[in-house]
């Protein structure tokens, strides 16, 4: 199991958790090598011994590696430590574009239209290298301070001209912005990111997602059978433009959508010209209605006939009016009815079958809503294996996604608590996760020495420790220290702390650094006498008081800590008292 504090492959050092998945935990880690912050991915240790999981893991990594552009996170290294299959990326400081929409609501036209073609410009790279992304959405898309975008976590990336993994056609990402190919069970294409991100387009303008419903099965029917709310309607005055392309991009039929996103991404650029402002509202060229809507029609269609067909022979039977019967005896003989009755044959099988499937959904979702509660068992203080097994025994699924705690009653590696609580009301068949104790959480101090202080700061501060930090100046040039590097500790190698416990350490100033001259301890001359042994300049600024010692020093013009540069000018500011009374002058004959 990875810990935070770990080092991975001797290099990367791991700070805190950034995000879990459901395939990977992701960690802000520190490259000793390069001195930067990192993203590091690491496979989850229930899957690593998975084969399928850890070559869909690579994959990743290798498509995700392949693709170079300012709007595609950067993956740096791949490897293996003991076991432990990582990706390291570069380390993003921004929100999620879910979070700004939370915030805002809706984004304005322009700003919706830059985000779409920061996405579209990523995108053309994967898309030229056949990369699917397939999981366009905005918890997948980043945006930084400056306003650039960047596209995350190619998780479910799909090589088109792969020869493994691609068997499978089970449907993935999110349901909100799934396209009906997914959704219907077929692979996905080029074209099934674009319908992902007309659906985000929409999203980003209006605020709001086009389908809902009660559960992803009736959201998915959506993304399939109906079609796209008009963003007009929503919003008047939107130009048509950007209503055309929301509308060419969201296409249940895909040969409607753009071919990828190369060919969106040239039609965003132009889309808020003042020419294109009025253009007509485009017309898809190939039939939009899904080949099973035109089936159900069809075998309404079919139904009625034939009831119309039995109550006409009814009436044949009956001897009823003679015409009649002569129509109805052509309209049934011959080819004719060999061909109506093979139809009606195909049909009424396919409207059984769709009978068959509706009524075993609502059966399941009646026998969902009655199954019975039962009690969380209590399995505190048990190996993993045995409390999966009492959970289980008990009627529960247990949940892949294990957790640590720290637990002083609980010994090391075993489960301290779950979720749901013991002793808690749950269906039969519902997810319980495990939380593993990490014991009494203490943190056996290690020799930071000559070791970058930021470094263990972060690592230490990440397990619960306070840390604070003091300057030791050194002045010895030949010293074996470099700035910023730990000189000493105020807990030794070997001992423990417990979260919440603090060490001090020291960061060595090598060379001369400005003293703290306002702590009382210091008078004008010392500072004078520092500043010609440094070869500094030095300015003192009297301030008048009545109050404070005359001769304190309250502030200089640079930190303590800071260090010494020859030459420079360094400015004080010390109280003086008020005794500008005038002693009597012998030329007004008071002497």
């Amino acid at each position: 199991m990875v810990m935070k504090g770990q080092k991975i492959s001797d290099r990367y050092q791991l700070i805190k958790s950034i995000g879990e998945g459901g395939m990977a935990n992701v960690y802000l880690a520190y490259d000793t090598i390069l001195d930067r912050n990192v993203a590091v991915k690491v496979l989850r240790g229930d899957l690593a011994n998975d084969e399928k999981f850890v070559r869909r893991f690579q994959r990743e990594a290798l498509a995700a590696s392949s693709l170079s552009n300012p709007n595609i996170v950067e993956v740096y290294d791949v490897g293996e430590d003991n076991g432990e299959y990582y990706i390291v990326m570069e380390y993003i400081e921004g929100k999620h574009l879910k979070d700004l929409l939370k915030k805002r609501g809706s984004l304005t036209v322009s700003e919706a239209v830059d985000i779409v073609l920061q996405i579209t410009d990523g995108l053309s790279v994967a898309h030229d290298s056949y990369i699917i992304h397939r999981d366009i959405k905005p918890q997948n898309i980043m945006i930084l301070e400056n306003g650039l975008v960047k596209i995350t976590d190619f998780g479910i990336a799909m090589a088109i001209n792969s020869t493994q993994l691609t068997q499978t056609n089970s449907v993935m990402g999110s349901v909100h912005y799934l396209p009906p190919e997914q959704a219907s069970g077929k692979g996905a294409t080029l074209q099934s990111d674009i319908y992902s991100i007309g659906i985000l387009f929409y999203e980003l303008l209006t605020g709001k997602l086009p389908f809902k419903g009660e559960n992803a099965v009736e959201i998915a029917l959506k993304h399939l059978k109906e079609p796209l709310p008009s963003i007009r309607d929503e919003l008047p005055n939107i130009p048509q433009s950007v209503e055309n392309i929301i509308i060419k991009a969201t296409a249940k039929n895909p040969k409607n959508r753009y071919a990828d996103a190369r060919e969106m991404h040239e039609d965003l650029k132009t889309c808020l010209d003042p020419s294109r402002a009025n253009e007509e509202k485009i017309k898809l060229k190939y039939q939009e209605i899904s080949d099973d809507t035109k089936i159900l029609k069809q075998v309404k269609t079919e139904v009625k006939e034939k009831e119309v067909k039995k109550n006409v022979e009814k009436n044949i039977d009956n001897n009823k009016k003679e015409e009649n019967d002569e129509i109805i005896v052509k309209k049934i003989t011959g080819d004719d009815m060999k061909k109506q009755n093979g139809i009606l044959i195909k049909l009424a099988a396919v409207f059984v079958g769709l009978i068959i499937v509706v009524t075993l959904v609502f059966v399941l979702i009646i026998f969902l809503n009655q199954r019975e509660d039962i009690l969380v068992p209590d399995v505190t203080n048990l190996e993993p294996s045995e409390a999966v097994k009492v959970l289980q025994d008990a009627g529960f699924t247990v949940s892949d996604d294990e957790d640590s705690i720290a637990s002083k009653n609980v010994e090391v590696g075993k489960v301290a608590k779950t979720s749901p609580l013991e002793g808690t009301k749950r269906k039969k068949g519902s997810e319980v996760k495990l939380y593993i104790s990490t014991g009494d959480e203490t943190i056996l101090i290690e020799d930071y020495t000559g070791q970058n202080y930021n470094l263990i700061k972060g690592s230490l501060e990440a397990r619960g420790i306070i840390v604070n930090v003091e300057d030791e100046i050194i002045d010895d040039p030949e010293s074996e220290f470099e700035n910023d590097e730990i000189v000493r500790q105020s807990v030794e190698a070997g001992k423990s702390l417990k979260k919440g416990e603090g060490i001090t350490i020291y960061k060595a100033i090598v060379g001369a650094a400005y003293p703290d001259f306002t702590d009382g301890t210091y008078a004008v001359s010392d500072v004078e006498s520092f500043c010609k042994d440094q070869g500094v300049i030095l300015d003192v600024k009297y301030t008048i008081s009545e109050t404070n010692l005359d001769g304190t020093i309250y502030k200089q013009s640079r930190e303590a800590g800071t260090p010494v540069t020859s030459g420079a000018t360094f400015t004080i500011w010390v109280y003086q008292s008020d005794n500008t009374t005038e002693e009597p002058s012998c030329d007004d004959g008071l002497c």
